[in-house]
């Protein structure tokens, strides 16, 4: 499942953006027991400039954030803590990830940068999927699923 990848900022370039991107989306459709051939993703790697200007347009927050997604369709659960149904194919959505947050994250918190960014991936994918985390029950689910997910891909726990 390639990931359509535009690097807007030349930064990403050194971190092998588009190849974390398909591991990540890959793996994470993989493990909800999709084919990952059947499903299409747009991933824009962009600087902090760029996300709050997306931030504040599309969330009314105007100020950089780590990674935004918006799914092509709602596919959130009608109960808290279920997990939402799975498509069947097609455009799962576009995620927009910025270099600037994710590099001061990653060091901040002592991370690799491709383990934090390969987290925010699945994180972002996820939620093209219909996962969040509005509630304890969803956070728990979602929590649940990343770790699973990043294990496959040699990623420790992030929690």
């Amino acid at each position: 499942m390639p990931v359509e990848t535009v690097i807007e900022d030349d930064d990403w370039r050194g971190v092998a953006i588009a190849t974390l991107a398909d591991a990540a989306v890959s793996a994470t459709v993989r493990h909800l027991g999709l084919d990952p051939a059947a499903f299409e993703v747009a991933l824009l790697a962009c600087g902090d400039d760029r996300i709050a200007v997306l931030n504040a347009d599309f969330r009314g927050l105007p100020r950089p954030t780590n990674v935004l997604s918006w799914p092509s369709e709602d596919r959130s659960p009608a109960d808290p803590g279920l997990a939402p149904a799975p498509p069947e194919r097609g455009a799962l959505g576009d995620i927009a990830i910025a270099y600037d947050t994710c590099a001061r994250e990653a060091a901040d918190q002592g991370k690799p940068l491709d383990h934090h960014v390969t987290h925010l991936l699945v994180h972002g994918v996820l939620h093209l999927l219909g996962y969040d985390h509005m509630t304890a029950e969803d956070a728990a689910l979602m929590e649940r699923r990343e770790v699973e997910i990043l294990a496959t891909l040699g990623v420790p726990d992030p929690y």
